[in-house]
C-alpha cells in the first residue's frame, strides 16, 4: 500500500508530462483571457456576460405565444398561471444555459477557435432550444389542460396523433416569425461574442507582458 502511494505522489508530481503541461497551460491561457477580458470596455463586458440573457427572454416569449396560441385552440380558459409560468421560465433558462455551455464558455475559455462553428451553434441554439422548444413545451403543457378540464373533446388513441399533429400545425406556421427572430439573434451574439473574442488576442498579442506572450 505505501509502494502504490509513493507510486501516485511520484505520478501527480510529474509536471513534465504531455498532460500535465497542457492541463496547466490551458489554466495559464485561461487566466490570461480572463485577465484581459476586465480590461475591455464595459460594453463588450456586459455583451459577453448578460447576452445569453436576451436569448433567453426571447425563448421565454416564445414560449407565452406559443402558449396562448395553444389555449386558444383547445379553448383552455382556466389554470392560465399554471400554464404561463413554466412556458415563460424554462425556455428562458434552458436557453441562455445552452448558449452558455456551447458557445460563450468554449470561446472564452480557448476552445472554439473557429468563428463559422460559433455562429452556427449560436444560430442552432437560438433556432432549436430558443424557438422550436418552447413549442413542443407548450403542446403537452396545454394537452394535459384540455384532458383535465374537458375543454376540447380530445379522440380515441387511433386519431390522437393525427389530432395533435392538425393541432399543432397552425401553432408552428404563427410560430415561424418567432424562430426566425431566434435564429438571427443567435447568430448575432455568437458574432459578436467572437468578435470580442477575436479582440481580446489581438490585446495578448500586442502585450509587452512576456507572461502573457507566452500564453
Amino acid at each position: 500500500m505505501m509502494q502504490d502511494f509513493k507510486m501516485t505522489g511520484r505520478e501527480f508530481l510529474e509536471l513534465d508530462s504531455p498532460q500535465q503541461r497542457l492541463y496547466l497551460e490551458r489554466l495559464k491561457r485561461m487566466e490570461v483571457i480572463q485577465k484581459t477580458f476586465n480590461e475591455l470596455p464595459k460594453a463588450d463586458q456586459n455583451l459577453c456576460n448578460h447576452g445569453s440573457y436576451f436569448l433567453g427572454a426571447n425563448a421565454s416569449l416564445c414560449g407565452l405565444a406559443a402558449n396562448n396560441f395553444f389555449r386558444n385552440i383547445l379553448h383552455v380558459r382556466r389554470a392560465s398561471l399554471v400554464s404561463a409560468l413554466p412556458m415563460a421560465v424554462i425556455p428562458f433558462l434552458s436557453t441562455a444555459a445552452v448558449y452558455e455551455v456551447f458557445v460563450r464558455e468554449p470561446l472564452f475559455s480557448g476552445e472554439l477557435n473557429c468563428e463559422v462553428c460559433a455562429v452556427v451553434r449560436g444560430g442552432l441554439i437560438g433556432a432549436v432550444v430558443g424557438g422550436l422548444y418552447p413549442i413542443f413545451l407548450a403542446l403537452p403543457v396545454n394537452a394535459s389542460l384540455a384532458a383535465r378540464y374537458s375543454s376540447t373533446p380530445l379522440p380515441g388513441k387511433e386519431n390522437l396523433l393525427r389530432f395533435w399533429l392538425a393541432t399543432a400545425q397552425p401553432v408552428f406556421r404563427k410560430m415561424s416569425l418567432g424562430v426566425l427572430i431566434q435564429v438571427l439573434t443567435g447568430l448575432y451574439l455568437a458574432t459578436k461574442h467572437h468578435g470580442i473574442y477575436v479582440k481580446i488576442l489581438q490585446q495578448m498579442r500586442t502585450s509587452r507582458d512576456p507572461e502573457e506572450l507566452q500564453a
